[in-house]
């Protein structure tokens, strides 16, 4: 095992530093981490080639067919200018990124990375008298400061729904999403939609996934998800399917994501197997510090009240039938839907267009109008 591991990442919120390390490694551990968030540096040779590799990314995703979706999908959900309006993949866009200089990058860091706009969470074989005293003398000359604001501007619905063709020609199987924005992940509401998105397409066994895969043999996966973010999130259906059955796949999506709020509502059988799913896994998933400090960064990241892991499993068990018709109203909008649909357009287009779902509109890979489709 090493005696310490170190990392940072960026998600859609937030941007973290962390750092694993033998107790007795405390001192020297904890050093490097302040210096690291403290005095990051970014040297010419090291952007030009992380640069280049993210570029090169861009490319590959461009020619993926979920990546493909992913990068198209948010701007459809979010508009121009939305904090989240940007390819869900986290690799932006290649007239940005080609740009990006050392300047950029320590002016990112100087304008996000401040104490008042942080939060530092410690998991382990340490008290806060030990870590506490540590802490303030490293980072004793951190001065606050103001922070900009990011654009989560609640945004409509879609007003009638929509499809979104990305010709892909060749490709051997279609990548179909659908989704709305909906409820953060703060919503007081939040644990019975999680519920109710394992019933519909969280789970293997969820009705998506039985539907496509089990019963038709259309898709060796088909899910839906609810992205975490603290505004409004992505909820998304996804399925993966046959070339020929793309139509047919839309239709059965489409018939599930309307009987949730319709004619098939949440049944006390679901329910209860949704609630053993959600909470006789807590323990596994919390079996290690990391994993604690994951929840607990959770518990941070989307301002989730004190206490709100001690009280999760209660609440779930304490869901009931008519709070998944709630959940499921809340979350899932089939006539306002988004699709975006990534195929061979030669061998799909009329099929998609039979279903009138709503108007096709025609994309190039990165979610820009095809002004001749």
């Amino acid at each position: 095992m090493p005696e310490r591991r170190a990392a940072t990442r960026s998600g859609l919120d937030t941007s973290s530093v962390s750092l694993s390390a033998l107790k007795d490694k405390l001192d020297p551990s904890l050093a490097l981490f302040a210096d690291v968030v403290l005095h990051p540096t970014f040297p010419a040779a090291d952007v030009a080639k992380l640069r280049d590799q993210q570029l090169a990314a861009i490319q590959q995703e461009r020619r993926t067919p979920v990546s493909m979706a992913l990068r198209v999908f948010p701007k459809l959900l979010y508009g121009e200018g939305n904090a989240y309006s940007l390819p869900l993949t986290g690799s932006g866009y290649e007239a940005s990124v080609g740009k990006l200089t050392p300047a950029d990058l320590k002016r990112f860091h100087d304008t996000w990375f401040k104490p008042n706009n942080a939060t530092l969470v410690a998991v382990g074989d340490v008290t806060m008298v030990e870590l506490k005293p540590r802490l303030e003398r490293l980072f004793a000359g951190w001065k606050p400061g103001s922070v900009p604001a990011k654009n989560l501007a609640t945004v409509p619905l879609a007003p009638a729904a929509a499809v979104y063709l990305v010709d892909r020609p060749g490709s051997e199987q279609s990548i179909i999403f659908a989704g709305n924005v909906a409820p953060p992940y703060g919503t007081p509401d939040n644990v019975a939609i999680q519920t109710m998105n394992t019933v519909l397409g969280g789970d293997f066994t969820a009705r998506v996934n039985m539907n496509l895969r089990e019963d038709k043999h259309w898709a060796y996966g088909a899910y839906t998800f609810v992205v975490s973010a603290r505004g409004q999130r992505p909820f998304i259906a996804y399925a993966p399917v046959q070339t020929d059955k793309t139509g047919a796949s839309m239709a059965e999506l489409q018939k599930e994501l309307s009987g949730i709020v319709s004619d098939k509502p949440v049944t006390a059988e679901e329910l209860a197997r949704a609630k053993s799913l959600r909470t006789l896994t807590l323990p596994g998933d919390w079996e290690t510090g990391g994993a604690v400090a994951s929840a607990i960064g959770t518990q941070i990241a989307y301002g989730l009240p004190a206490g709100y892991w001690d009280s999760y499993s209660g609440k779930v068990a304490a869901l009931t039938l008519d709070d998944m018709k709630r959940a499921a109203d809340e979350t899932v909008h089939p006539k306002q839907l988004i699709w975006v649909v990534v195929g061979d357009r030669a061998k799909i287009e009329a099929e998609v267009k039979a279903l009138n779902l709503g108007p096709i509109h025609y994309l190039d890979a990165d979610g820009n109008p095809l002004l001749t489709p």
